[in-house]
C-alpha cells in the first residue's frame, strides 16, 4: 500500500514532465501549518531557478497538468510558488477501508535483505549500567522496524567475554570454592550441575571487585592469577570450566534486564562475544599482511586507513596486534565483520553504539573496504547521545559510579506502582503489579525514544511518568481509554465486531473525525520516516499526535450514542486508532499496552 506522499509525488512528477519536459523527482512534504492544507510541494521554486522561469507561473503550469482530483481538492498556490494540497474526504474514507488489522497500511519491502544488527554489548562480570540502555533499546527498535518492513534480521550481541581479567576471575572462583561449594551443598547442588544465577554469583560486579582488590593487595593471589591467565589462554580445561561458569552467571543477570525491557535475544544464536572470534584473529592479521595493508609500526602491527590523521598530522594507525603479540578490540571487530559477511551472508551490518566510538567505526569500515571484505555489504554506524542527570552531566550515582540499569528500572516500576496506588487503590495487587511493570518500564523506554537518538537527554522520573504530555503513561492511558469504549458498547448490547464486519461506508462529516482519519492513513509515512534514518522519535511524535487527534474526535463526536450507520463508522475510527497505537507501542517500540488503567 503506497503512502499518500508517494501517490501525490507520482502525480506531480508526471505533471512536471508534461509542463516542462523535465523528468525530476517530486518534492512533497506534510504541510507545516494546517491552514496551508495537508501537503506541500516546492518543486516550482527549485525548478524555476534551473529553467530561469517565474516560479509562480511555473507552479500554475504544473497545476494545469496535474491530474489529482481523485486524491485532493483543487490545488492552491501560495507565496512565491508553493503548491498546497488538501485531501478529499472521499479519498481518505476509501483508504481507511483498505487498511486491515494485519498491516495497518504499512508497506512490506519488495527486496528483502539480510540485516545484521550489533547492539547492547555488555561486559561479562560487570552489571549492565545506564550506559547500556540506549544501545539495547534503540538496537531492539531497529530490529523490530526492519522485521516489520520484511527484512531478515539477525541480532548480534557482541559481549566482552575474553581477556586477561578472566584468568584472575577463574582463580578467584577456585580461591572461594570452599565457601561457594558449601553454599551449593546446602541447596543440594554442585558446580557440575545446573543452578540459577543466584546460586553462585548473586552480584557479578562485586565478585569482580573483590577479586581485583585481592589481586592488588595479595602477592600470592596475584601470582596465582597470572598463572591462571597463562592457562586460560592455553585453553586449560579447569580454567575454561570456571570461565564458562562466570560467563553463564553474568549472562543470566543480563537476560533478567532483557526480559524486563522486552528485548529478545536467542542465547545460543545471538550472543557472539569476543571469545567466539578468538580463533579467527590471527587469520585477520595474516590476511591484511598478505595484502600489504598491515605493516609493523613501533613493534605493533597496524593498518593506516586513508583519510585519518593524528593531531600532529601523521597517518593514524588502526592497531590490530600489540608489540607483545596480543590482539585488540579492532582485531575482534574485523573478525566479527568478516564472519557476518561470509557466514551470516549479511547484505547490511548495523552497529548501534554511542557517538564516542564514531572514529573507531569509520576506521573499521575503511579497513574492511580496503581489504575488499565489504564489497557488496552496506556498513552503517548508528550513534546516540548520553543519558544525563538533572545537573546536565552523565547520569551517575552520588558516589560517582555508573547507575546500574537494574536499579534504575526497579525504581521506575516502584514509582509507577505508587501512581497506580494513588489512582486506583481498589485494584487487585497482581493487577497493580502488572500495570506498574508495564508503565514503569514503558516510561523509561518511551522517554528515550521521544528524543532524537543523536542528542543527549536529561533523565527525569517525574517527566517520564507524567500522565500528560508525550509520555508512555499518557499513550498507555489513551489506548486503555479507547478499549473501554468497546466494553461500554457491550454493556449497551452493541456488537462492535458485527457492525465493523458489515460496514460498507465511512462518514467523515465532522472536522475532528476527518482529522483523525487523515492521521490514521499517515502511519505508513511515519514508519517510513522513522526507518529511513532509524529514529524512533518520528514514531513517538506520530503516536502522540494520533492520540491527540483521537481525544479531539472523542470529545466532539458521540460514538456509542450516534445513529447506527454513523456509529459503525466511528467505531472503526476507534478500532483503527487502538490497533495503530498498540502496534506502534508493542510491535515497533517494544512497550506493553494495558487494556485498563
Amino acid at each position: 500500500m503506497k503512502t499518500v506522499i508517494q501517490l501525490i509525488s507520482e502525480k506531480i512528477s508526471e505533471a512536471i514532465e508534461k509542463a516542462t519536459g523535465q523528468s525530476v523527482p517530486a518534492i512533497v512534504t506534510p504541510a507545516t501549518d494546517a491552514k496551508f492544507g495537508d501537503y506541500q510541494s516546492n518543486n516550482a521554486l527549485a525548478l524555476a531557478k534551473q529553467l530561469k522561469a517565474n516560479p509562480r507561473q511555473l507552479a500554475e503550469k504544473i497545476i494545469a497538468n496535474l491530474e489529482i482530483d481523485d486524491i485532493c481538492q483543487k490545488p492552491e498556490i501560495a507565496g512565491a510558488g508553493f503548491i498546497n494540497l488538501r485531501l478529499k474526504p472521499e479519498f481518505v474514507a476509501k483508504t481507511l477501508l483498505e487498511i486491515t488489522p494485519d498491516n495497518l497500511g504499512l508497506t512490506i519491502t519488495e527486496k528483502p535483505q539480510t540485516v545484521v544488527v550489533d547492539f547492547s554489548g555488555p561486559n561479562i562480570a560487570k552489571q549492565m549500567h545506564v550506559g547500556h540502555l540506549r544501545s539495547t533499546i534503540i538496537g531492539d527498535c531497529i530490529c523490530r522496524m526492519l522485521k516489520q518492513a520484511g527484512h531478515n534480521v539477525i541480532r548480534q550481541n557482541h559481549i566482552g567475554d575474553w581477556g586477561t581479567q578472566f584468568g584472575m576471575l577463574a582463580w578467584y572462583l577456585d580461591y572461594k570454592k570452599y565457601e561457594i561449594d558449601a553454599t551449593l551443598h546446602e541447596k543440594g547442588l554442585t558446580r557440575k550441575k545446573k543452578f540459577s544465577s543466584e546460586d553462585l554469583i548473586p552480584d557479578v560486579e562485586n565478585f569482580y571487585r573483590e577479586a581485583k582488590k585481592l589481586f592488588d593487595t595479595d602477592p600470592e593471589f596475584a601470582e596465582k592469577s597470572r598463572e591462571y591467565v597463562v592457562n586460560f589462554h592455553s585453553g586449560a580445561k579447569d580454567v575454561m570450566f570456571n570461565w564458562e561458569i562466570i560467563r553463564s552467571q553474568s549472562l543470566s543477570h543480563c537476560f533478567k534486564i532483557y526480559n524486563l525491557l522486552g528485548v529478545k535475544f536467542d542465547r545460543e544464536k545471538d550472543i557472539r562475544g569476543e571469545s567466539f572470534y578468538r580463533d579467527k584473529l590471527a587469520d585477520v592479521v595474516n590476511d591484511l599482511k598478505k595484502q600489504g595493508l598491515a605493516v609493523e609500526s613501533d613493534g605493533a602491527i597496524c593498518v593506516f586507513p586513508e583519510g585519518f590523521k593524528t593531531k600532529e598530522g601523521n597517518p593514524m594507525p588502526f592497531i590490530i596486534q600489540k608489540t607483545d603479540g596480543a590482539f585488540l578490540y579492532a582485531t575482534t571487530d574485523l573478525a566479527a565483520l568478516r564472519y557476518r559477511i561470509d557466514e551470516l551472508k549479511a547484505d547490511e551490518i548495523i552497529y548501534v553504539t554511542d557517538a564516542r566510538q564514531k572514529q573507531h567505526f569509520e576506521m573499521l569500515f575503511k579497513v574492511a573496504e580496503m581489504a575488499g571484505w565489504a564489497k557488496d555489504t552496506k556498513l552503517v554506524h548508528i550513534t546516540f547521545g548520553s543519558v544525563l542527570g538533572e545537573d546536565g552531566k552523565p547520569l551517575k550515582t552520588r558516589s560517582g559510579e555508573n547507575v546500574k540499569l537494574k536499579e534504575l528500572l526497579d525504581e521506575a516500576v516502584k514509582r509507577a506502582k505508587q501512581v497506580v496506588e494513588e489512582k486506583n487503590p481498589e485494584l487487585a495487587e497482581n493487577e497493580k503489579e502488572n500495570i506498574a511493570q508495564a508503565v514503569g518500564i514503558g516510561a523509561v523506554k518511551y522517554a528515550d525514544y521521544t528524543n532524537n537518538r543523536t542528542s543527549d537527554y536529561i533523565f527525569s522520573f517525574d517527566k517520564m511518568l507524567a500522565m500528560e504530555g508525550n509520555t508512555a503513561p499518557y499513550m498507555q492511558y489513551a489506548y486503555a481509554r479507547i478499549k473501554s469504549i468497546g466494553r461500554k458498547g457491550e454493556e449497551k448490547g452493541i456488537d462492535t465486531a458485527k457492525e465493523l464486519k458489515e460496514l460498507k461506508e465511512i462518514y467523515l462529516n465532522e472536522p475532528t473525525e476527518f482529522e483523525l482519519a487523515k492521521q490514521l492513513i499517515r502511519y505508513n509515512e511515519a514508519f517510513n520516516t522513522a526507518i529511513a534514518d532509524f529514529k524512533p522519535n518520528f514514531l513517538t511524535a506520530y503516536l502522540y499526535e494520533l492520540a491527540g487527534k483521537f481525544s479531539g474526535f472523542y470529545n466532539a463526536c458521540p460514538v456509542l450514542d450516534a445513529e447506527p450507520k454513523i456509529r459503525a463508522s466511528r467505531l472503526l475510527l476507534c478500532e483503527l486508532t487502538a490497533q495503530t497505537i498498540r502496534h506502534g507501542l508493542e510491535n515497533l517500540l517494544g512497550i506493553k499496552t494495558i487494556d485498563s488503567m
